[in-house]
């Protein structure tokens, strides 16, 4: 990975090993989980994080004092820190857990407190449990990562970024083990009436990506979370190698606070600037982990700046929201961990709810069943509130 996108060319830094994978979702606790369901092709009943065994995380009294969003986060950061067999704590790592919105639920909950019981009533953990940074220092906290303890609140670009942020660290040599992604649980009913009011939902309840029918998403939410490595660091130790973060970017379209650019731009310089950081061309994707949110909008732009990058020949298409939902600021970071799945399993999973493709955006959704990988590199995009791009090269590691 390039140290990149300086005025004077990239910079080749240290190479990015994924060595950990964790997910919590409405398929359940674990990526083995939300893989089958995603293959599965079929919409959930639900798309709310069901209650999970978290025993493993702490008593009840630590376990409560924790807001869902970073309890999804330490779950699924404990679950990759498992697979990545790296020592119950490492000092010389960073965390790096994006949130749009951070701890809503606890917030929510003690202004009821406030309203029919009064001040004295008001939780004192109130603040360090919905502070958006709580999911980043509980991560900190239980594997003692002493190194960058930072939180990336950039809406539905959050995860994306995250993941690109600690490749970065770790590319540049200030760290050598990172702990990456997003986390969020804002299905509340503020939240969805946010939503609706501002006609990002859809109508009818059903997240249909790149379909001729869409009409808005439709909330998730759950946690992602990938562990990182300097690659030499992975080898010397004798670490499983699941991929590596090859190149990332971030741009923002200066354009509306919520509406994307409608010709792509800012998404096309975003994907442009990741493929250069990695050093590849556009011929060498084989898979585009979309964005894909169901919003006519979002994915006409995402489409546009998919046909300028790649012209005639787009790469198949899948967006995980037809499953899953929106879930902001975990979006990202779960598809990453699905693109990972992926490369490692050979198969790209089909979009959900997806029934007629839209013709005007002349893209090959994948659908009703998993399509074979037969490439290198899956290039994974978010897009978000305020006009923030991410993209992330995901590629199948080599010596």
């Amino acid at each position: 990975m390039h140290i990149g996108n300086l005025p004077s060319g990239p910079v080749v830094g240290r190479r990015v090993a994924v060595t950990g994978l964790g997910a919590v979702s409405c398929a359940g606790r674990g990526v083995d989980a939300l893989f089958e369901a995603l293959c599965s092709g079929f919409e959930p009943e639900s798309r709310v994080v069901a209650p999970f065994d978290a025993s493993d995380l702490g008593g009840p009294k630590e376990l409560r004092r924790l807001d869902p969003f970073s309890l999804y986060a330490l779950a699924a950061a404990a679950d990759a820190w498992s697979q990545s067999g790296l020592p119950n704590t490492f000092s010389d790592g960073a965390s790096i857990i994006a949130t749009g919105i951070g701890g809503l639920q606890t917030l929510t909950a003690q202004l009821s407190v406030l309203d029919t019981k009064g001040p004295d009533r008001v939780s004192p953990f109130m603040i360090p449990m919905m502070m958006p940074n709580a999911a980043a220092a509980a991560v900190s906290l239980h594997f003692g990562l002493t190194g960058p303890c930072e939180t990336i609140t950039t809406a539905c670009a959050a995860g994306t970024h995250a993941i690109g942020y600690a490749a970065r660290l770790i590319s540049q040599g200030r760290v050598s083990v990172a702990v990456a992604g997003g986390a969020e649980a804002v299905i509340t009913p503020i939240a969805r009436a946010g939503f609706h009011n501002m006609t990002a939902l859809s109508s009818t309840g059903v997240s249909r990506p790149f379909d001729v029918a869409r009409d808005g998403f439709v909330m998730g939410e759950g946690a992602g979370v990938l562990v990182l490595e300097d690659w030499d660091h992975a080898v010397a130790r004798g670490a499983t190698i699941l991929a590596e973060i090859s190149g990332a970017a971030s741009t923002a379209d200066a354009h509306h606070i919520t509406a994307p650019r409608p010709d792509g731009d800012g998404a096309l310089d975003s994907m442009t600037r990741a493929l250069a950081d990695a050093g590849i061309s556009a011929a060498d994707i084989s898979h585009i982990n979309a964005h894909g949110t169901s919003t006519p909008l979002n994915d006409a732009a995402e489409a546009a700046a998919l046909h300028q990058l790649f012209g005639a020949d787009v790469p198949p298409v899948t967006s995980v929201k037809g499953f899953l939902g929106h879930s902001l600021a975990a979006a990202g970071a779960l598809e990453a961990v699905v693109a990972v799945q992926c490369i490692l399993r050979g198969v790209v999973t089909p979009t959900a709810g997806t029934t007629l493709i839209d013709p005007e955006l002349g893209l090959d959704v994948i659908l009703g069943s998993p399509r074979k990988l037969t490439s290198t590199h899956v290039l994974s995009n978010s897009f978000g509130f305020g006009g923030h791009n991410g993209s992330v090269v995901i590629s199948t590691p080599h010596r």
